[in-house]
């Protein structure tokens, strides 16, 4: 195995988990987003502005398509499953989990985050609407799928560690 992904909608904790992932599995780590900001030079919010979100869309797929060849943990934009090449470079790359949280849990954490343009422009009803739409994709790209509800980083973490180390053998 060569890289683990996480996927889910925005808020829903991948970079948190991500971050303390790297250390219980001792991978580097990588936050997509953050990745593509230092490619580009620029934020998130100036990407879409300045060139729209199906740009921002295809540099994505050009970062899956294109990223070191190492075993790490790549936490990804939330829309990134969204498209089915990209799914099946996930899948094809790495073990998939889908990190499944409620959308109110989610809403808590990224109503007032300016870093996130979709959530600035979109009313909570829009965004519960772009939530239940974007599972199905969640779904389709993860080999694993992880409820968040009522756990905390660390039991959400080691339970992904569990699983790693199950399908490896150990």
């Amino acid at each position: 195995m060569n890289k683990i992904y996480l996927v889910g909608f925005m808020g829903c904790g991948k970079s948190a988990v991500g971050r303390q992932l790297s250390y219980a599995l001792r991978l580097p780590f990588y936050d997509m987003d953050k990745e593509i900001v230092k490619q580009q030079g620029m934020s998130i919010p100036e990407i879409f502005e300045k060139y729209g979100e199906e740009h921002f869309r295809n540099l994505e797929t050009e970062f899956l398509k294109n990223f070191r060849d190492e075993a790490c943990i790549i936490s990804t934009g939330g829309g990134a499953a969204m498209r089915q090449e990209n799914r099946e470079i996930m899948r094809r790359t790495g073990l998939v989990f889908f990190l499944d949280a409620p959308f109110e849990d989610i809403y808590k954490r990224i109503k007032n985050d300016a870093n996130r343009p979709i959530a600035q422009r979109s009313t909570k009803k829009e965004l519960e609407r772009l939530y239940y739409y974007r599972r199905k994709f969640y779904k389709r790209a993860a080999h694993i799928r992880v409820f968040t509800r009522n756990r905390n980083i660390r039991q959400i973490v080691n339970y992904i560690v569990f699983q790693v180390n199950r399908l490896k053998g150990e």
